[in-house]
């Protein structure tokens, strides 16, 4: 049995190696900081994951999970997508609520309640904030969408992931009506960084912050 501290570390790693940039190297110093974890801690158990063969690390270059870690990784993220898509469609949670729930429960449940989640939900290939779940054989398919500030003026286009680190940002973009499946269209753009007048499906718009605009993942129609 691995410890949860194990599997999120894990399934922290794995998001960092397939977060959309190539320069980002997952450092030590990286996973403290975005852990809330002392350095030491970091180092201590990237040694302890390294000597189990679930990671290589190269000092002063990263760390890379091998294919042992990448699959207890996937596991763990199968089980919290599954869980946050439960309870958002079967208990009716908020999307700012789900994530946190789901990390106190990813941990505890077996294969077979797993297995009655995923009939339950009609065996389900995307999350409740359009991240891709994987499958129980270990297989995920990343889908890449564009980001919401990067949409050209006058380009059409459907929400398809949000990201799900900021509870308060969730309700925000809830509150405007941002959700999967919302059709979108930026109207103009504000220069030096400035907001983005964004029309929401066909009856409103909003004035949209660019940093909201960045965590919004959308497919342009053509």
């Amino acid at each position: 049995m691995l410890s949860q501290a194990i599997e999120d570390y894990l399934k922290f790693i794995y998001k960092l190696q397939h977060s959309g940039n190539p320069e980002q190297r997952v450092t030590t110093s990286v996973i403290a900081e975005r852990l809330g974890v002392a350095a030491a801690s970091a180092t201590n158990m990237i040694k302890k994951l390294a000597e189990m063969h679930l990671l290589v690390h190269a000092p002063y270059q990263g760390v890379e999970l091998t294919s042992a870690g990448e699959k207890i990784a996937l596991e763990t993220i199968r089980h919290h997508r599954l869980i946050e898509l439960y309870l958002a469609q079967a208990l009716g949670y908020s999307w700012d609520q789900i994530d946190a729930e789901a990390d106190r429960l990813e941990h505890a449940i077996s294969e077979e309640f797993e297995d009655r989640i995923d009939k339950a939900l009609g065996y389900p290939t995307v999350g409740a904030h359009g991240e891709p779940i994987p499958t129980k054989q270990g297989q995920i398919e990343d889908l890449e969408y564009a980001r919401l500030s990067d949409l050209a003026i006058g380009q059409p286009a459907v929400i398809r992931r949000v990201s799900d680190r900021n509870p308060e940002m969730l309700r925000y973009m809830e509150r405007l009506g941002l959700q999967l499946g919302t059709r979108v269209e930026v109207r103009e753009k504000a220069p030096f960084s400035g907001p983005l007048q964004v029309q929401i499906d066909a009856d409103k718009e909003e004035s949209l912050g660019l940093e909201v605009a960045h965590n919004i993942f959308v497919d342009a129609d053509d």
